[in-house]
């Protein structure tokens, strides 16, 4: 009996038709460690285990990717506060986020990539989307044109038009200058609240912004495409 997932997309129950037959590729949103992870987060994480799991007894040669969120504002700010560096805090949480998964019995993904640790190719494909038109700076920031891409909330059944200006968590949280504030950030220009974390590249001095990271990383351990994305249901839409 052929394995059926809900595929999201198209609102269906559909056989798993993965893109090379025995093999599965998987993508899994990682913790961001500025804190311990909670009993809803080790939910999502015992599911894709299960799932991971099943994959494997069924026969599937599966690779998995898990990412840590290594940089992001919640990080820093956490930063700011402790006075604790970049490399302290997120390694310690780091650490913890392992033990627990150890507890839990939850099985090790192949590959657990950190943000940090693929700067060169976050700024790679920033470079591409500016090459293809679809950027533009703003105060040493690149953004992410949304109106340059009419699919964009097509998997989440969400039309751009309907997204108020600043209504996005992700959004409204970002306080650069942009075109229209659905628009996010790609690449942050450092700014003095940043502290020590930057890095000096061809796009300026500054950060990755969130949503870049693990396209980055998915991209390079998996492919342009590949077979699952498992996460909680926030990660729909962006």
């Amino acid at each position: 009996m052929a394995i059926r997932f809900y595929n999201t997309l198209t609102r269906k129950k559909e056989p798993f038709e993965p893109l090379v037959p025995g093999k599965a590729g998987m993508y899994t949103c990682g913790p961001t460690v500025y804190n311990f992870a909670h009993i809803g987060n080790f939910r999502a994480y015992i599911f894709e285990d299960l799932l991971r799991r099943h994959l494997k007894y069924r026969g599937f040669d599966v690779t998995q990717v898990m990412n840590l969120t290594d940089v992001e504002d919640k990080i820093i700010r956490a930063c700011r506060e402790t006075g604790e560096s970049l490399k302290s805090l997120t390694g310690r949480f780091t650490q913890a986020f392992f033990e627990d998964l150890d507890t839990l019995g939850i099985e090790r993904a192949e590959v657990y990539p950190a943000a940090t640790d693929h700067i060169p190719e976050m700024v790679n494909l920033v470079r591409t989307l500016r090459d293809k038109g679809h950027t533009y700076e703003a105060e040493g920031g690149i953004y992410f044109r949304l109106s340059t891409f009419p699919q964009y909330g097509k998997l989440s059944h969400f039309r751009i038009e309907d997204l108020q200006q600043g209504a996005s968590g992700r959004v409204s949280s970002d306080e650069y200058a942009r075109e229209d504030a659905r628009d996010f950030a790609l690449w942050k220009a450092y700014d003095e609240n940043d502290g020590n974390v930057f890095w000096e590249t061809d796009l300026g001095k500054g950060r990755p912004g969130w949503h870049i990271e693990c396209s980055a990383m998915s991209m390079k351990y998996l492919g342009a495409t590949f077979d699952i994305h498992t996460g909680g249901i926030d990660n729909m839409f962006p």
